[in-house]
């Protein structure tokens, strides 16, 4: 695992569980994977739907994460929406997920997920993400 910011490493239980990890670093955004198991198949051969959506909110949450460790901002997330567009299906290889900030606001920020298996400019799902930030002072 390539570390960057520390706290990017503390995965959630379920992404640990689905065996999501941190790739690499691409010009200081987290990139991460998932590799192929029967833990995550969905269909034969495929992967599940619900563990695509746990890459890509991984991956949108670390982006955010990044960014806040990156401006010495301290804030809780809270997920206010999160939108999951499934255009291909994932197949039997390792899968990637790397977000962007879109919108990043006193309260809120707005973060656009992609995963991609053999090609980033093919993705196999996109995602927007909208995340309260709530800090001590609110």
């Amino acid at each position: 695992m390539v570390t960057e910011h520390s706290d990017i490493e503390a995965l959630t239980p379920y992404a640990r569980s689905l065996g999501i990890a941190l790739e690499r670093w691409e010009d200081g955004t987290p990139v991460f994977s998932i590799g192929f198991s029967d833990i995550i198949e969905g269909r034969p051969a495929h992967m599940h739907g619900g563990a695509t959506g746990g890459l890509l909110e991984t991956a949108g949450y670390a982006v955010l994460r990044a960014e806040l460790d990156r401006i010495g901002r301290v804030a809780s997330l809270k997920p206010i929406n999160i939108t999951v567009q499934y255009l291909a299906a994932g197949r039997e290889l390792t899968s990637y997920a790397r977000g962007r900030i879109t919108k990043l606001g006193r309260r809120s920020a707005n973060i656009t997920v992609e995963a991609w298996q053999d090609d980033p400019a093919r993705p196999i799902a996109t995602a927007v993400m909208n995340v309260m930030m709530v800090t001590e002072n609110q």
